[in-house]
């Protein structure tokens, strides 16, 4: 009998037990599992819901304006264009006459002007007018350089406005990135309470604590990384701005998937016509024809022109003495021509020949990267549409129901896990996708030489 009463009294007290156990522990089971009504549909967690907008967002055409007005390589091109404008009309201007004044057969026993007839005072003035052609060459060789000057001036703002674009890119995948971290890391957290109340229950295993421990210190790490990455951004973001270093950092907006059509040998012909890096060679090649005619005009001879003025002083006797004028013309003798001008042809051939092999490589490496771009936007926008529409979808409802077999012990922690860092991973790689089909597109408009709204 008394056996019976001590078994009674502890069943009685075991079931006071589990009854506490359950009032306490089962609240915070069901603050992760779906309402009542649902069943195992998807859960209002964070990584279902879309991307919240960037506060305080910056347009990226505001930073490309700002860009164009401010950045010191884009304002070091332009005074380099402005300084080759201003070589052209002094490039086809004659040289300065030369003035000359003196005394002339004054006789040195009595250095006086008026003893022989042939004693005067001279004034006189001098030019000096190339061969015909000469001038108008020199003038378009400076035509040219300022052409270059302004096609290179263009594929700077192009180079710089590309460059912008991509860390601002690459910015907005860093934003993107965290966010997503964040809210993984909140699934996670719940994850870990509900491993941590079924391990307190008896009814899960202390690796699967330590596992979401460990993931979650994981995401740590990687805020740490994207804190590190999204300061170099904004640095290199400001320095293409040409802020100062207390300037606060640039915020981007969100990125989105703008399917644009593009049609490879559409765009190869649009380079040819309108890339300034080609432009600029072409002109390069035009300057040196230039140079090349003005080095064969060289082997005709210039020709100086002299005019001078002679006062001569009265006789002795008071006769007085007319003046006298000279009109004198020279030209000068190119006989040096294996020494001085046959070198400077062989100098122009050269440069001719260097500017024409740099635009058929540039042309060439166009063509190949235009090939590139073309196929990686294609690659990633056929990527960031299939994990839009069938990956993120699928991987989330899987985690979904993950969550609900794992409540009733039909699978494991370690695959509840797997799969939502599975959806945490196809959503890192859909909005790298976007990012990168952004940028691609931004090497697109450098390559063709479209500029920058």
């Amino acid at each position: 009998m008394r056996f019976i009463l001590s078994y009674a009294v502890l069943a009685r007290w075991r079931a006071v037990l589990k009854l506490l156990l359950v009032v306490t522990i089962a609240p915070l089971v069901h603050a992760a599992e779906p309402p009542p009504g649902r069943g195992e549909q998807q859960l209002e967690r964070p990584s279902a819901r879309p991307l919240a907008p960037q506060q305080h967002a910056i347009p990226l055409a505001q930073l490309v304006a700002e860009a164009l007005q401010n950045n010191p390589e884009i304002q070091a091109a332009r005074n380099e264009r402005d300084a080759a404008s201003q070589r052209v009309a002094p490039a086809g201007s004659l040289d300065d006459p030369m003035l000359e004044a003196g005394v002339i057969n004054v006789p040195t026993d009595s250095f006086k002007f008026d003893r022989e007839d042939m004693t005067m005072k001279m004034i006189g003035l001098s030019q000096r007018f190339p061969y015909p052609g000469k001038r108008g060459l020199r003038e378009e060789v400076a035509t040219r350089e300022v052409e270059v000057a302004d096609f290179n001036l263009q594929e700077i703002i192009n180079r710089t406005v590309r460059d912008l674009k991509v860390a601002y890119f690459d910015l907005g995948l860093v934003h993107a990135s965290t966010q997503l971290v964040e809210r993984n890391r909140a699934i996670l957290d719940q994850f870990l309470r509900i491993a941590e109340t079924r391990y307190a229950v008896g009814q899960g295993n202390q690796a699967d604590v330590l596992k979401a421990q460990t993931q979650l210190s994981k995401m740590m790490e990687e805020i740490i990384k994207l804190g590190r990455e999204r300061r170099m951004l904004e640095a290199d973001i400001n320095r293409l701005l040409g802020r100062g270093l207390g300037a606060g950092p640039a915020v981007p907006d969100a990125v989105e998937l703008r399917e644009t059509p593009l049609e490879l040998e559409a765009l190869h012909e649009l380079a040819l016509r309108t890339r300034p890096q080609l432009l600029a060679l072409q002109s390069a090649i035009a300057r040196s024809d230039k140079m090349l005619e003005l080095a064969r005009k060289d082997y005709y001879s210039d020709f100086d022109v002299r005019f001078s003025y002679g006062q001569r002083d009265s006789m002795p006797d008071g006769t007085k003495r007319s003046d006298m004028v000279s009109l004198t013309f020279a030209i000068n003798l190119p006989v040096w021509r294996d020494a001085k001008r046959g070198p400077r042809v062989a100098e122009a051939q050269a440069m001719r020949e260097q500017a024409q092999k740099m635009y058929e490589a540039q042309r060439n490496e166009l063509s190949m990267k235009l090939r590139q771009q073309v196929a990686a936007i294609d690659q990633n926008l056929r990527s960031g549409r299939l994990y839009q529409k069938d990956i993120l979808p699928q991987s989330r409802l899987t985690v979904e129901a993950s969550l609900a077999a794992y409540r009733v012990n039909r699978v494991d922690f370690m695959t509840l896990l797997d799969n939502q860092m599975s959806v945490f991973n196809f959503e890192i790689a859909h909005a790298t996708a976007v990012s990168a089909y952004n940028k691609a597109l931004a090497e697109i408009d450098l390559l063709t030489g479209r500029s920058p709204n």
